[in-house]
């Protein structure tokens, strides 16, 4: 099990499968493909039934039950990797971890300290799979392809272990909150899934953050300076009013567990005009609708004040919290628990402070939690995972298969 898991991530962290957001082709970026027909061949090799890669770049496939009236589970991991940092030329270290600091790449003097991030503390005497300094490393999420692939693998090696059937789903664009969109709920024919796109080991969470975009265009009036007053309306100053209306404890920086947060993500412009993008993020809905209402009250502001529709935005809703539609079943998440317990993980339930697949396709119809998949550090070049959390990820996997069919 050890020597599938990592030789698998480590072959398809090596893989460019960064997604793009400006693009609109679907997937973004042709690259992903790549993988995606890796792991069609792979899952050809371990044995598994009913393999596709559709159009959309999505790929699925299925281990049968090996025993009769059993449920039919899903296991989802995405296969690009976040644009905020390049996923090209990746070069996965592993390194035998015995404190201290972790010399990522000596000529740059990139190190991975305790000092900047103390869970290191928690690997002393494992081996972790680091960067190089230069890239991101990609266990968001491919730690998770390789988790569930090693867990088919092995539940095909082992017969004598009775399971439910699994479908396996592997999505692209999950990065650029689009890993949903063309997903077929009804193809994949799930009771129900699990995405292993969490974190540390123990993570399970079922809560998430309802979540819109903002854009925001400002139309300014550029006159010289010279003789200006009066007459010139400054864009860029109207961005700043318009920022600082909003309130400041509410931003990332000064926020945690379930408090949500306006995010100022993009600002460009000249006094001429300018562009600014918001995401919102909160996990209560009613708050949530709040917040879209404040920053619409100081969009109309800002026209009141300088006299005109200066500013035009257009607010979308992007996902919404999933523990709406999984606190009717429960019962999955009782059943990941206890697979947990079993092969000795302490789950550790908290919210995620973002958004998975899961959370838009619960609300598709296919209840989908999420499940640890060990990494650390995630979109940029301090990522790390434990191997050892990623053998337990795949221990999970298995276990969840065979508690299913005694329920």
């Amino acid at each position: 099990m050890k020597t599938s898991v990592v030789d698998r991530f480590i072959r398809y962290a090596k893989i460019h499968t960064e997604s793009d957001p400006a693009s609109e082709s679907f997937p973004s970026t042709s690259r992903q493909l790549n993988l995606a027909k890796l792991l069609v061949e792979e899952l050809k090799q371990v044995g598994l039934v009913d393999i596709s890669l559709d159009e959309n770049g999505y790929v699925m496939a299925t281990l049968p039950a090996n025993v009769e009236n059993a449920p039919t589970i899903g296991f989802i991991a995405h296969m690009d990797t976040n644009p905020d940092m390049t996923g090209e030329n990746v070069n996965p270290q592993i390194v035998h971890y015995q404190g201290g600091d972790i010399i990522l790449n000596p000529e740059k003097n990139i190190v991975l300290s305790p000092q900047d991030f103390p869970v290191l503390n928690n690997y002393i005497g494992q081996t972790l799979i680091t960067t190089d300094g230069n890239t991101l490393l990609g266990a968001d999420d491919k730690a998770g392809i390789a988790e569930i692939m090693a867990a088919v693998e092995y539940l095909v090696q082992h017969p004598e272990i009775p399971h439910a059937a699994i479908r396996v789903g592997f999505t692209p664009d999950e990065e650029i909150g689009r890993g949903a969109d063309r997903f077929d709920v009804q193809k994949f024919n799930a009771d129900f899934a699990y995405t292993m796109d969490g974190g540390e080991i123990g993570e399970l969470q079922y809560e998430n953050f309802n979540a819109a975009n903002a854009k925001i265009f400002i139309q300014g009036r550029n006159v010289h300076p010279g003789t200006a007053k009066n007459q010139m309306i400054n864009a860029l100053q109207i961005a700043i009013n318009l920022h600082q209306m909003l309130p400041p404890h509410l931003r990332p920086e000064h926020t945690d567990h379930y408090e949500g947060f306006f995010h100022l993500t993009h600002i460009q412009g000249s006094v001429d005009s300018a562009e600014m993008r918001y995401i919102i993020r909160e996990h209560d809905r009613q708050r949530f609708e709040e917040m879209k209402a404040l920053l619409l009250r100081a969009v109309q502001f800002q026209n009141e004040l300088y006299g005109s529709e200066r500013i035009k935005i257009d607010l979308r809703d992007s996902y919404y919290n999933m523990k709406e539609k999984i606190l009717p079943v429960m019962h999955i998440i009782e059943l990941a628990k206890q697979a947990m317990l079993d092969v000795g993980v302490t789950p550790i339930i908290r919210p995620v402070r973002g958004g998975t697949d899961g959370a838009r396709l619960s609300y598709m119809g296919l209840p989908c939690p999420n499940i640890f998949n060990g990494g650390h550090n995630y979109h940029g070049r301090y990522e790390f995972i434990p191997v050892e959390s990623m053998e337990k990820a795949v221990q999970v996997i298995v276990r969840i298969a065979e508690l299913a069919i005694q329920d």
